[in-house]
Formats: C-alpha cells, structure tokens, sequence
C-alpha cells in the first residue's frame, strides 16, 4: 500500500506563510498525535497534519464524530493547533474535521479560493473573537418566589397554596426573562461601540446551556463578537459593566480566541473528502 494510501490530510487552519510560522507549526501536534507543517502557495499556507485513513476516511470519521469522548478529543487537538497559531496573526480556522485527500489537493484549494481567503486574513489581522452569553440567572433573586409571600399563603387550602406558589413563580421566571433580554440589548450596543462585527449564534439549550454543574437557567444571547485585539479588555469591561446590578440575570464573557465565527466555512467539496 502506498503511504497516499495509508495517510490523509488534517487542515486546521489557513494563513500566511511565513518564517514565523514555520516555526510555530514545528512545535506543534495534532489530533493523531502527527506532526504539524505548513502546505504553501504563494502567498497563503494551511497548516496541516498527515493523519491514518484508516481513522479519518470518510466511515470513519461520521463515527467519530457521533462518540462524544471522540469527538471531544478531536475538538481538543483541532483547538491547540490553532489557538497556538493565534497570535502569530490572522488566522482562518477551518471546520472540526476538514480532511484532504493529499497535500496537492490541499494546495489546489488554497489556489482556487485565494481570493476569499486574502481579504478575510486582511479583514482579521490585528482582531480576535469574543464570546458573550446572556442567562436567566435560575438561582438569582427575581426567578424565586418572594419569601415574604409566603405568609399569605397560610390560610389557603394545600391546593390554593400550591397554585399561589407556582404563579409566583412563573411571575419571578418572566421578571428574569424580561431583565436578561434588556442587559442582552444594553450589551449589544456597548459592544457595537468596539467591536468591528458581530455574529449572532442560535442560543444554546439543554445540556449545552450547563456550566459547571447546576441549572444555568435559560440563555437568552449567545454572540461572537470581533474585536480590536488592542480592546480587548476594554471590550471585556464595557459589556461586565453593562450587566452590573442586573438581579436574576447572569453574563458569561470569554475570550480572546481565534476567530472562529468570523472565517468563512471550507467550500463544500472541501469536507471529509475521501481517499
């Protein structure tokens, strides 16, 4: 079998080649444990890895992505690869999963999409990506019922008692609502006024709405915003300032990363191609 065979192309990530960056990709491992390196064209690189078909060949990969503790290492590697290729510049992280049939390929498609490639990396230097959640606060003050009423409940029946309580509660649940949606709109002009773009990204429900354990209570924003890498903390106080004070509402800022929402998606024909 020849090593074509036996191996395909990981792609994290495109940028420009430069000494630098070489550099970098030479101290780096990816997802299969394999050596990074840069595939370059005239003025762009991809920072790739050579990876097992036998693992990442189309099959393969669809099962790996379906396995939670898989996918979870997978979307490790991909990230070190590229937040350590962050600050060098501006970089285009490519989708989890993006993988080539050899490093030609990779070099075709640095060719046939160099004029989308160029202006994103002109557009991203100097910027990074900056996450802001907005929640319902579940353990804030306005989603319980006020303790003070509950007095009044004392000479209702059990049943009274009960539905007395539970419209309180959901009083107390649209109060916080209602607050998280004004603090997401005062955040998102305070943003605007430093950041370059915004993207705004459908709200996480479920599990993925749970950090560290407990009820997160309802996320109600879930937006990417680009910003001047030299504001960034400007940016990180401005939008904590503006949700101060704000009872039953919680505001999750992190950052900086690379700028993920911000980079155009492999084209299609790019995706999981196979060997």
């Amino acid at each position: 079998m020849t090593d074509i065979a036996q191996h395909m192309v990981y792609a994290y990530a495109v940028l420009r080649p430069t000494p630098e960056a070489a550099r970098a990709v030479a101290a780096l491992r990816g997802v299969a444990d394999e050596q990074v390196g840069l595939v370059e064209t005239g003025d762009l690189a991809a920072a790739v890895g050579p990876v097992p078909a036998r693992e990442f060949g189309e099959a393969a990969l669809t099962a790996r992505l379906e396995e939670l503790p898989r996918l979870e290492s997978l979307a490790r590697g991909h990230h070190g690869v590229v937040a350590a290729l962050a600050p060098l510049g501006a970089v285009l992280p490519l989708r989890l999963a993006t993988v080539y049939r050899d490093e030609d390929r990779v070099r075709q498609v640095l060719q046939e999409r160099r004029d989308e490639f160029l202006p994103l990396l002109e557009r991203l230097t100097g910027c990074v990506e900056w996450g802001v959640k907005v929640y319902t606060d579940a353990g804030g003050g306005t989603a319980a019922a006020p303790p003070e009423d509950d007095a009044g409940d004392s000479g209702l029946s059990p049943g009274r008692a009960y539905l007395a309580a539970r419209r309180r509660r959901r009083r107390g649940a649209e109060d916080a609502w209602q607050a998280a949606v004004r603090t997401a709109a005062r955040i998102a002009d305070e943003a605007g006024e430093i950041a370059v773009e915004r993207v705004t990204h459908r709200p996480q429900r479920g599990e993925l709405a749970r950090t560290g354990g407990g009820d997160a209570g309802e996320n109600i924003a879930n937006d990417a915003y680009l910003v001047p890498a030299d504001r960034a903390e400007d940016f990180r106080s401005r939008v904590l300032a503006a949700a101060e004070g704000q009872e039953g509402v919680r505001v999750e800022v992190t950052g900086p990363w690379a700028p993920y929402s911000f980079a155009l998606p492999p084209a299609p024909a790019a995706h999981r191609e196979t060997a």
